[in-house]
């Protein structure tokens, strides 16, 4: 399907081209480009004035397929081999756009200004890699502002460096190669030839392979930009990121509630009768307001899901400095948007989550609305205790401000966007996999309910004194405007061993009766009277034992253990 339907047949290989702000990606993507498609280079007219690439730009360069494509048995055999560019924006602010051009990334180039190295942006930019992407090559650029004598040392040193950066990553040992995409900068007139890119070009071409790209399921294709052509249509360009798509087939606009059919589809601006996940395309299909989207996504009808709320797998992002906590608000980003949520973090209640010693804990319990799980006020770090292994495993409850169109089980990312963007500090906070999503609007009163997270209570009070054998008054166990009712019929246990039940209140200043099926024992009793005659004698303790008594004199004290679910309208204690 790619490429010309009779003739030559062409793979396209994307590739995410990412690094610091100024880092020189666009120069570099321009001397990598032959041609480029209409997003590329800086239509923005605010990113002209810079010099600084704003959206995710597009070129694309054909090269011969390398042999150890070819050769692959079974497989599709190519003639050429495309290299299409994705241009993530490297300001930090941005980072919302380059996690959108992520996840149809074949292979990752990382670009690094050689005088400056690893910046804050690097970081962040090697963490969205890390998450999106199995492969990457880092281009050392602006060598040609290094002294030509010094050349060599420097570039063998920032070498040195940026594979111990890489070390703890999914990408140690990746090849680093140095170039000079523009020879004296941006501004400079081109008669300098760039340094080191054909060199390039034959390392990205050994990188490649075959990904799995896959034209069954639903369509979903991630528009970047839209324009119309009179008489023709609206033309939406864009990269699919799963299934196919044919001319005269009906797709449809989630954003604008809009089905539409093709009419034509080009792939770098040749006529294609269709194509399939990992293609870049421009679909002409009848007419709409293109100004209604400028980017987003497009899918087979029926087959994308609005979300108010969603549960999510979690892990923190190691470099990520603060705390994540229950009920605060992340920026989070699903499918391709990028929302204000409010997040609740819960895990496996303490019995579940020991692994026996004989047995690795596997971190695959799959989230099912059948198992309770134990609230948690923040996300549970190992890093923070500074215990070794895998965080434990723990889930969120997203709540959008704004409901949000995505596919199912799609990657979510949650950061802190409103750091200081020339703080040093990494933004990305978690990671995780959308499992479960709610489409209801009032779905905190219809489905979270099902959601069991509870939280564990406990509260303590004493023995006021034994009124039979098989019964006590307790105090301070509860407020005096506390419902006793509530409670009547709840397990308490005394530090003594006994159990018993709440019978109901006694008196009016909070105290209550407990009933001990099973009697009291003689020590117990013992204990109690002691205290009590202590109290009166005045004891060995001088005149001070007065007060004893009502403090510290009450050896036996009551236990009461329940929990309350969080989502649970009636706000019901439960006691296992």
């Amino acid at each position: 399907m790619a490429g010309n339907d009779s003739r030559a047949k062409t793979l396209n290989f994307n590739v995410g081209v990412l690094g610091h702000v100024d880092s020189g990606k666009t120069s570099l993507a321009r001397a990598l480009s032959s041609t480029a498609s209409t997003a590329a280079f800086d239509k923005n007219p605010q990113s002209r004035e810079r010099g600084i690439t704003l959206d995710l730009g597009f070129s694309s360069f054909t090269v011969d397929c390398p042999d150890h494509l070819r050769d692959n048995k079974g497989q599709q055999q190519y003639d050429s081999l495309q290299f299409t560019l994705v241009d993530c924006p490297g300001h930090a602010s941005l980072i919302r756009t380059i996690i959108g051009g992520a996840q149809i990334i074949d292979l990752m180039m990382l670009v690094v200004d050689v005088v400056k190295g690893v910046q804050t942006q690097t970081a962040e930019c090697l963490l969205i890699g890390e998450l999106t992407c199995p492969r990457m090559v880092v281009v050392l650029n602006k060598i040609d502002l290094l002294p030509p004598n010094k050349r060599q040392s420097a570039i063998e040193k920032m070498t040195k460096r940026l594979h111990k950066t890489l070390e703890s990553t999914r990408f140690k040992e990746c090849p680093v190669i140095a170039v000079a995409a523009k020879p004296g900068g941006p501004e400079a007139p081109e008669l300098e030839e760039p340094q080191g890119v054909p060199e390039l070009i034959e390392l990205l071409k050994k990188q490649t392979y075959l990904p799995k790209r896959d034209a069954k399921g639903d369509l979903l294709m991630a528009v970047d930009h839209c324009f119309s052509i009179r008489g023709q249509g609206t033309v939406m360009t864009g990269t699919i990121l799963q299934g196919s798509l044919a001319i005269n087939d009906t797709v449809e606009i989630p954003v604008l509630k809009v089905t539409k059919k093709i009419k034509s589809v080009q792939m770098f601006r040749k006529p294609v009768s269709g194509a399939m996940q990992g293609d870049r395309v421009g679909v002409c299909v009848t007419q709409f307001d293109p100004k209604l989207l400028e980017r987003g996504l497009v899918c087979t009808p029926g087959s994308l899901r609005t979300l108010y709320a969603a549960i999510i797998s979690t892990r923190k992002i190691g470099y990520f400095k603060g705390s994540l906590s229950t009920r605060a608000k992340f920026h989070i980003t699903v499918g391709h948007e990028t929302v204000m949520a409010k997040v609740t973090f819960f895990g496996l209640p303490p019995a579940d989550t020991e692994p026996t010693p004989s047995e690795p804990s596997s971190l695959e319990t799959p989230f099912t609305f059948d198992r309770e799980y134990s609230y948690q006020d923040e996300y549970v770090s190992r890093q923070k205790e500074a215990a070794s292994g895998p965080d434990p495993e723990q889930w969120a409850l997203l709540e959008f401000e704004r409901p949000v169109t995505c596919p199912a089980l799609c990657l979510v990312i949650g950061s802190k966007l409103d750091t200081d963007i020339h703080a040093n500090a990494c933004r990305l906070a978690f990671q995780g996999c959308l499992l479960h999503g709610f489409e209801d609007k009032s779905y905190a009163e219809t489905s979270l309910p099902q959601l069991r997270i509870f939280k564990t209570k406990h509260k303590e009070g004493q023995v006021e004194r034994v009124t039979d054998d098989y019964s006590v008054i307790g105090r301070s166990l509860f407020k005096k405007e506390t419902n006793l009712q509530l409670f009547v019929g709840l397990k308490v246990s005394l530090s003594t061993g006994e159990s018993g039940v709440i019978e109901g209140g006694f008196g009016q200043s909070g105290k209550f009766k407990i009933r001990i099926q099973e009697g009291l024992r003689p020590e117990t009793k013992q204990l109690l009277s002691s205290s009590k005659k202590k109290g009166k004698s005045g004891g060995k303790g001088g005149p001070s034992s007065e007060e004893e008594p009502k403090t510290e004199s009450q050896p036996v004290s009551i236990h009461l253990h329940f929990k309350r679910y969080v989502f649970d309208p009636h706000k019901k204690m439960v006691q296992s």
